[in-house]
């Protein structure tokens, strides 16, 4: 008997071909295609599992998401004119109604100086990041980055500094041919005596499988607004207490 649908060894590119589903017709980068083929089929299994009606929900959502990446094409980036399987320029770029945008501060009781000197050495904030696994300076404006994503998954992209200013600001974007398009600053801001400093971060993010993926992360616990509060909590007790021990119970 001959089997018409995608095998299982099949990329989906070659998954999309056999659904009959025309290459003008994708508008998903491929690595947005495996994250929705992968988080697609474990969250229609664990929903299975659970055998309740929210888990069919889940199986639900699950196999839309795997229909996703077998297609590579996505409804939401049609109607909002987005196609990141098309390259862009030089600089990526995060169309204004596609991306995940978020805001945290906390105010830490160290000089602005010093909280500003240890943020700007990139290489010091795999220590307070859970997430960020690496990150190598290449130039004085330029780094590259490698994070863990969800469900095991690594991603990594390059960043260049776009706006500087000593003590004050420091604010980046990432380049072209990034798994993750970023845009971002963070500001510092001295308090009464210049001995608390409050810090605040917005990130701008268009993460594999955009706002879908983002979506399916915050279920998974990886929640960009989870991360950056820990993190900043983290930044926090390293600045006032110089040590790493004891965050989970801060």
């Amino acid at each position: 008997m001959t089997n018409s649908g995608p095998s299982q060894t099949d990329s989906p590119q070659q998954a999309s071909e056999a659904s009959g589903h025309s290459v003008k017709h994708r508008n998903l980068a491929e690595i947005e295609r495996w994250l929705s083929l992968f988080g697609g089929g474990t969250l229609a299994l664990y929903g299975l599992a659970r055998g309740t009606l929210g888990g069919l929900a889940l199986s639900l959502l699950g196999g839309g998401l795997v229909y996703r990446g077998i297609t590579g094409h996505c409804r939401v980036y049609e109607a909002l004119g987005v196609n990141t399987a098309e390259h862009t320029g030089s600089l990526a770029t995060i169309p204004a109604s596609a991306g995940v945008k978020v805001t945290r501060e906390i105010v830490i009781m160290r000089p602005v100086q010093e909280l500003y000197r240890f943020w700007r050495d990139f290489e010091n904030l795999p220590r307070i990041m859970r997430h960020l696994e690496a990150v190598e300076v290449i130039t004085p404006t330029r780094s590259h980055w490698v994070a863990k994503g969800p469900l095991g998954l690594r991603f990594e992209w390059d960043a260049e500094i776009i706006n500087e200013k000593d003590n004050e600001l420091i604010s980046w974007r990432s380049l072209q041919g990034s798994e993750v398009d970023t845009s971002g600053s963070v500001h510092f801001t001295p308090g009464a005596g210049n001995q608390t400093t409050q810090v605040r971060v917005v990130l701008k993010y268009n993460p594999p499988a955009g706002k879908v993926g983002a979506a399916l992360a915050g279920m998974l616990g990886e929640a960009p607004e989870r991360q950056i509060a820990e993190d900043l909590r983290t930044f926090k007790w390293v600045m006032e207490f110089g040590r790493m021990s004891g965050l989970r119970d801060a």
